[in-house]
Formats: structure tokens, sequence, C-alpha cells
């Protein structure tokens, strides 16, 4: 089935009783055991196991392809469970760009464990060659990067990472451009993350994220016992919320996509705008590579206003469609100065805006960032 389809179908299956159509809610915690102790219904406490997030870690697998899917309270706890399963003294190598959540991860709580990060720049294939170590159990990929929107060529890594590094597994965040665009375990890697909150619920009110394994073994159920002794799960309402926005979510991304190329191509022709990170341009570092591995260029965009961190506030302040306020991946359209809001460890420039492309029209998102440009 094409994904469209399996987005509206995979984890929905008709309930006894009324037969609802839309799933229902199981609010319960707990779940009653027949006389002899087995479970006839499957489930035993929440922590465990919901109906609501087994349909949707269902839904998540299918969509990337995967053999099966862990959903967490939060994209970084998603990605805490997966770094929570390797061992003090294991080697982790991340993009120099990678999400700043991500680095604190690493460089706040698990290094203090004897978990040990080396921060390259994840387009130079070689470099990322360079650091490989024995000890090297993940190589953690994030293409498109936030902000700054550098390709890593997932392909190129999963071949190091498995010629260098006896056992390296690679993790890939495919956040930002989703199943819909890019298929990382048909370029090499072995688990998926999204931070479900984003594009695949879609609708700015669920805060979820997910963990998809190519195939199940070893680590798949380390993980599960970390997700199941952590409990750091979703609500059984947050997976209903997430799994009603996965029915639109190829459609919505489409969308997105389409007018951000749009949105990145005016950009570009603007004096008052000094550099436009969209891979979508021709003239992006990175436009050869995504073009290879992605099928759309995605719904993000980041721009360096021409002068400083005060103009970009400014321009942040004159839009009246899109909204100041951080997330993305919502109907409503974001920017954001990310340099304020990652700190002293930001790589993002101090005149950059992250843009966050929602689903109005195009042409007004257009005319609202050019009336705004005008009073620079």
């Amino acid at each position: 089935m094409k994904i469209e389809t399996r987005a509206v179908h995979v984890g929905r299956k008709p309930e006894a009783g009324f037969r609802d159509v839309t799933p229902a809610i199981h609010l319960s915690t707990t779940f009653q055991k027949a006389n002899d102790g087995s479970l006839p219904g499957g489930y035993l406490y929440s922590r465990s196991n919901n109906p609501n997030r087994a349909a949707l870690e269902e839904a998540l697998a299918s969509l990337e392809d995967g053999a099966a899917a862990l959903a967490f309270s939060s994209g970084n706890a998603a990605t805490a469970g997966l770094l929570h399963a390797l061992s003090p003294g294991d080697h982790v190598i991340v993009g120099n760009d990678v999400y700043y959540g991500t680095a604190a991860l690493l460089n706040n709580h698990l290094s203090k464990w004897g978990l040990t990060a080396c921060y390259v720049n994840m387009q130079d294939l070689a470099a990322v060659e360079r650091v490989v170590t024995p000890r090297t159990k993940l190589v953690w990929v994030e293409t498109p990067s936030n902000p700054l929107l550098n390709i890593t060529d997932i392909r190129g890594v999963a071949a190091i990472a498995k010629a260098k590094a006896a056992g390296a597994l690679v993790a890939c965040d495919n956040t930002w451009a989703t199943p819909l665009l890019q298929l990382p375990f048909q370029l090499g890697a072995d688990v998926v993350m999204h931070s479900v909150t984003k594009y695949l619920s879609g609708h700015s009110d669920v805060l979820s994220g997910t963990l998809i394994f190519k195939e199940t073994g070893a680590l798949f159920e380390k993980v599960r016992d970390i997700q199941h002794d952590g409990g750091a799960v979703p609500s059984p309402f947050e997976c209903w919320l997430a799994l009603r926005g996965l029915q639109t979510f190829p459609y919505r991304v489409r969308a997105q996509s389409e007018s951000a190329q749009k949105i990145a191509e005016f950009l570009d022709r603007q004096p008052k705008v000094a550099n436009v990170h969209y891979p979508g341009l021709p003239g992006h570092p990175g436009h050869k590579i995504a073009a290879r591995q992605m099928s759309g260029f995605g719904g993000m965009l980041s721009i360096e206003v021409r002068g400083g961190q005060r103009e970009a506030f400014q321009l942040a302040a004159a839009v009246k469609l899109f909204t100041h306020a951080t997330s993305l991946g919502g109907a409503h359209s974001l920017i954001e100065h990310r340099a304020s809001v990652e700190g002293e460890a930001t790589q993002a420039p101090a005149n950059l805006l992250r843009l966050s492309i929602g689903l109005e029209h195009a042409d007004d998102l257009i005319a609202d960032l050019e009336q705004a440009l005008k009073k620079l």
C-alpha cells in the first residue's frame, strides 16, 4: 500500500461492541484479569502498554517501513531511550550542528556515566571516518539539520559505520524530512527517531516521540525495557491525537514542502536576506545529495537577515501571518530566532531566523514576508 493509504488505515481496527470507525480513547491505567490470572484483553497496565499506544506504534512502524516502533513522551525522551541502551565507555558520533536538545542529553547527562560523544562535520565523510574508533557504537545522523538545514549522506555514513566500526548502529533523526520524503532504512540506517510532536501529529497539540527499528532483536528488546521501566510514555489521549494527525500528514507535508520551495526562492532574491538555508535551492551545498535521498525538500527553512540580531528580531516582529513561536510542523507558520532559544552553545548565527511553513497559501506568506522586509 502507498503511504497515504497506510496513514489512514494502519493501526485502526474496528473494536468489539460499538464498532467505532474512529478508535476509542482507552484512559484506564489498569485492565481486568481473568480468574486464572491471564489477560484476555492483552493489557495489564498502561505504563507497560495501552491500546492507543499499540495502535500508534503499529502505524509509525508501517510509515517508515520498519519492523516495530516504540512511542515515548517526547522526541528527546525517545533519543534518551536509545542512548541509555548504550554502555559506559561507548563512543557516539554526532554532527556538530545536531539539534541542541540532543547535544544537551549527551553533554549534560549521559557523559556523567561514561558515554563519550564526538562532534564532527557530518557533511565531510572523510572527517566522519577519521573519528571512528573501536569503541564507536552509534552514529547519530540528523538530516536536514536543525536549524542550519545541512544535508548528510545517510548511505555514505552508514557505509563508514559498518566498515570501520563493527557493530556500530546508525540512527537517523527523520523529524524534518518525515517518511513521506525520506526513508532512512533504505539508505542503511538501523533506527529512526521522530519527534511525533512535529509533522506526524501536525497540529501543535501533541507531545510525543518515537524510535522505529529496522528489525526486532536484542536492541529493540533492551529499549522496550527502558521504555517500560523508565515510564516516559505518551498518554492515551496524546496517542489518539497523534494517530488522528497521521491520517493527513502526507498531504500536509507535501503542501508545506511546495510552499517552502516557493518561499525560499522568493527570499533568495531579496537584498535584505543575506543567506537562505533550504536544500531545494540549487545553490545549497547539499542540494544534490538531498535530491538523491529525498523525494522533496521539506517545509522548513532558515534565513540570515542582512545585519545582526537586531534586524532579525525586527523582521520577526514585523510579520503578521507568521507566529513568533518555537516548534515546527503545525498548520500555522512559525518564525523563531534560534540563537536566543538555544543559548551559548548554539551553532545558529545571531542573524538567523528559522521558518516553519504551515498550511496558509504560499502567496499570502510571501506577501507577509515582503511587507516585513520593507520595514527593515
